[in-house]
């Protein structure tokens, strides 16, 4: 398995943006990995966009990031309005918006989500994602849900346990709104971390996993 290191010399800070269409997206598609990256950068710049963030979903988003951004060496956290469910029928506003983004600097590594994703609000933000940022590293995240939509990744993340630990700690602690979904549990996660660490040999067991559709070096 060939390696990736993120640990290039440079005379600057890794930019790295983060891009959820709703509240907890990000934490539980790569929080880990941001967790991981947080500390082996102590000069980490994030950009963090939630689109859809309403009264507790906007306090949870705000906090959600708070927790998982702690210790980076810059963070602009930027949340929007757009209607759950209806990303779709909004496309030509979040359009614009994306387009705003290109007035951030310029990121080195992109997260967004699994373009084959059968949330449509997923899929929108993907599907745009790609079209604003064509000459960059992107990085696509799975989320588990009833769809049965999870693939074969082949971009992993090993992560040791205390990281894992506290990813789902912070999950379960900040989003208390989602606790009524039946997904929505420690072992849920516990369990997708465990599954990509056994498919990518991780030396501690667990590993977040992502799809690179294009990387170049």
């Amino acid at each position: 398995m060939l390696k990736f290191d993120f640990a290039i010399n440079r005379k600057r800070p890794l930019n790295v943006m983060c891009l959820g269409a709703h509240s907890d997206d990000i934490e539980i598609g790569c929080g880990g990995t941001m967790l991981r990256l947080l500390s082996e950068h102590a000069h980490l710049d994030v950009t963090w966009v939630v689109f859809s963030a309403h009264g507790a979903r906007k306090d949870e988003a705000l906090a959600g990031a708070d927790k998982f951004l702690s210790g980076a060496g810059r963070r602009r956290v930027v949340t929007q309005g757009f209607r759950d469910g209806f990303f779709p029928y909004q496309g030509g506003e979040i359009k614009e918006f994306f387009e705003s983004l290109k007035g951030y600097p310029s990121p080195d590594l992109v997260f967004t989500h699994y373009r084959q994703d059968r949330h449509q609000d997923h899929r929108v933000v993907s599907d745009l994602t790609w079209n604003t940022f064509r000459d960059h590293l992107i990085l696509e995240y799975e989320i588990m849900k009833y769809d049965g939509d999870l693939g074969s990744p082949n971009f992993f993340i090993n992560l040791d346990r205390p990281v894992c630990q506290r990813k789902v700690a912070q999950i379960m602690d900040v989003f208390r709104t989602q606790t009524d979904h039946r997904w929505f549990t420690e072992d849920t996660f516990w369990s997708l971390l465990r599954l990509r660490g056994v498919e990518c040999n991780a030396p501690e067991g667990y590993a977040e996993a992502f799809y690179s559709r294009k990387a170049a070096q």
